[in-house]
């Protein structure tokens, strides 16, 4: 099939690209500057021919957009509109990426695909926007809702963590945030899985199966590293104010994954022993 990426040197289009192509895919990879995806006209000459068009760009400054909402929803809506126009009127499935942030965090078990959408934050606003611009203009998409992204195709918690505990004896990490590590490359699996399949239309979640906190994550980087976890000690989100709110619980269920028979992604342990060395390399 022939597919086109946008966002294609972003940390999860890099490896979306490498995935479809050794499925022996067709893939045409674009990003900014050659392509603008609020630009219609550039939109619909890049889609033409297409078969698949996987939107990985977005705007993912979480605290900046608080700020810069405007600009934020331009990348994460705006942009994502006029690009499933394009893939309809080119006879073009779409994948468009979004994330656990379109929901409140509140919840005490996985939020299902269908669940309310609530954001709290200008981040979430915008994305939550997106999901739905896509399906009104391009009702054959999937969304791909994810989570704690990593991978080493570009700055993540991961690398940030590892580059700390090269300048101070002890981490402080938020110990109240729960959810789902997912790396870059588990992600990409997930997404060439649901393209192959050619599943119906809807939501869909690509996080690693199981759950922790920021904490327990950090703890588990540096045991993978070979470093001390003792030197990681829990806190709390009231330590560390942000700008923008984060999610206290943003695990996400997997049960339309399961309906359709394609495989879920990974334990986040499994996934991280195996590509904790790339990443931060």
């Amino acid at each position: 099939m022939q597919i086109l990426i946008t966002g294609a040197r972003g940390m999860l289009g890099q490896d979306v690209a490498r995935v479809l192509r050794t499925a022996q895919h067709q893939v045409t990879e674009t990003d900014l500057p050659e392509m603008d995806i609020t630009d219609p006209l550039a939109c619909a000459a890049a889609v033409a021919g297409c078969d698949w068009v996987v939107n990985t760009a977005a705007y993912t400054a979480v605290d900046n957009a608080e700020a810069s909402e405007g600009i934020a929803f331009t990348v994460n809506a705006v942009g994502p509109a006029v690009l499933a126009r394009a893939a309809r009127a080119a006879g073009a499935r779409m994948v468009h990426i979004s994330t656990d942030y379109v929901f409140a965090g509140d919840a005490s078990s996985p939020y299902a695909e269908d669940a309310p959408l609530s954001p709290r934050s200008a981040y979430g606003r915008t994305k939550s926007a997106g999901e739905w611009a896509v399906r009104a203009e391009c009702p054959d998409s999937l969304i791909v809702r994810t989570a704690w992204l990593y991978g080493p195709g570009g700055p993540n918690f991961v690398t940030t963590m590892a580059r700390l505990a090269g300048e101070r004896d002890t981490l402080s990490v938020v110990d109240d945030q729960r959810g789902q590590p997912t790396t870059t490359i588990d992600l990409a699996q997930f997404i060439a899985a649901l393209v192959a399949a050619d599943v119906p239309a809807g939501v869909y979640h690509g996080t690693c199966e199981g759950e922790t906190t920021w904490f327990g994550f950090t703890q588990a980087i540096f045991e993978e590293l070979g470093w001390d976890p003792q030197r990681v000690q829990p806190t709390t989100s009231d330590a560390f104010v942000r700008p923008a709110p984060r999610p206290a619980y943003s695990v996400l269920g997997h049960d339309r994954t399961d309906a359709v028979g394609v495989r879920r992604l990974r334990h986040w342990r499994e996934a991280l022993a195996a590509t904790v060395h790339e990443v931060v390399r």
